[in-house]
């Protein structure tokens, strides 16, 4: 018998998933010249495309040509081109599952070799101890920033419904801008923006309305938010199920649930609580938790890699199942689950105690995998971590040149 997990998803905007198997954003840090998408991302996404997921979520595209997570990130703002996002969306759409943009600003965590901006709610900096110095000092946003930002999604969530995805997805998640409002740590106004959680859920829900009153009835709108910061009096369980209750009757079709933040990170299973220690499915306890509220149908990502622990997420009425990592080493692991065969390898683990900079490594070894789907070859999950962290050092050295060259030219244009 076909199990739930390649059974159709009806969501509310009246789009059809084909299963319940979503290949969940990873930042790729792929762009070509000019902050678009090239050739490198259409052949990753293709191969994705072929791979039997029901639906495909970009990594980070930037609303704001001024704030980017990393150099090599993508733009898609009211200036930008359309044609490069138009020839991803069909790679990404090639095998006949849906795909969705992911569309996010970075506010406080951006490097501090970056150039732009750093903002966040208020000047509270990242603390990463020894670390901290990797970021920018934020300057709190003003009114003007936080309503022209909110049009700057819109704009982005707009011009991807023209360029042929199928939907977006708000990042709120992960400590990103919109995250930094929701954190009572990060979060110290005292204006409409500060103080209840009603007011610092107040930018997401903005944003939500944007995007849905400039895109079609049809295009799907999601949210990726935390189900927990794991930060002692940050955003918890609690703050999470009444944010999705305020989402629900704003248009939303579905909100993934993730958790951490570049100081507490548990997305990549290494967080200070010990619910998140480094198990498949971090995150399931929490959206047990979550589930039987919801008014919204949700997704759990987060370490899943065997067709037995998808059904097992499944089991608790999560309705879509989100894998990163394990799409970068298995890029066709849904086909395998459908022929009733797993994935033959994982990724090498990273056990080195300084959690930041293994997080670091972490993502490098997930990018040097697409890199290399990217490019037709067949990925290399034992790569040592450092030798995979060296040389993404390196691209971003060369993607910050080349960054720092076109944001200056852009800024003359304008």
């Amino acid at each position: 018998m076909t199990s739930e997990l390649f059974s159709p998803l009806s969501l509310r905007s009246g789009q059809v998933l084909r299963n319940r198997i979503a290949k969940a954003a990873m930042e790729e840090n792929m762009a070509a010249d000019g902050q678009l998408p090239g050739a490198e991302l259409f052949g990753l996404y293709r191969r994705w495309a072929q791979g039997g997921a029901g639906l495909l979520i970009t990594g980070n595209v930037m609303v704001h040509a001024e704030a980017l997570t990393g150099p090599a990130g993508l733009v898609l703002d009211e200036a930008a081109p359309l044609e490069p996002f138009t020839e991803w969306a069909k790679a990404g759409k090639s095998g006949g599952g849906a795909i969705w943009m992911q569309i996010n600003h970075p506010g406080r965590q951006i490097g501090s070799d970056m150039p732009g901006v750093v903002w966040g709610p208020s000047a509270v900096g990242v603390e990463l101890g020894k670390h901290s110095n990797r970021f920018g000092r934020p300057v709190a946003m003003t009114a003007r920033q936080i309503e022209e930002t909110v049009t700057r999604y819109a704009v982005t969530a707009q011009r991807a419904e023209r360029a042929g995805f199928d939907g977006v997805e708000v990042h709120a998640a992960h400590g990103y801008l919109l995250s930094q409002f929701l954190s009572p740590l990060v979060n110290k106004r005292t204006d409409q923006w500060g103080g209840s959680l009603e007011n610092r859920a107040r930018m997401l829900l903005d944003v939500v309305r944007a995007v849905r009153a400039a895109v079609s009835p049809s295009f799907a709108v999601a949210v990726k938010l935390n189900s927990a910061d794991f930060q002692r009096g940050g955003f918890d369980a609690d703050d999470a199920r009444q944010v999705i209750e305020m989402l629900a009757p704003l248009g939303v079709d579905l909100i993934e649930l993730s958790g951490g933040s570049y100081e507490s990170p548990a997305m990549s299973g290494r967080a200070a609580d010990a619910r998140t220690q480094a198990r498949e499915a971090y995150f399931l306890d929490l959206a047990k938790d979550l589930v039987g509220s919801s008014p919204v149908p949700l997704m759990l990502t987060g370490g899943i890699t065997r067709r037995e622990t998808a059904e097992r997420v499944l089991d608790s009425e999560v309705a879509v199942i989100g894998m990163g990592t394990a799409l970068a080493v298995t890029p066709d692991l849904p086909e395998r689950w459908r022929a009733g065969g797993e994935a033959e390898r994982q990724l090498r683990p990273v056990t080195w105690s300084d959690k930041v900079l293994a997080s670091a490594a972490s993502m490098a070894q997930v990018r040097h995998q697409m890199r290399r789907i990217a490019r037709g070859s067949r990925p290399t999950p034992g790569t040592h971590p450092a030798l995979a962290l060296l040389a993404e050092q390196r691209k971003q050295r060369r993607a910050l040149r080349r960054y720092r060259t076109w944001l200056s030219t852009e800024r003359r244009a304008a």
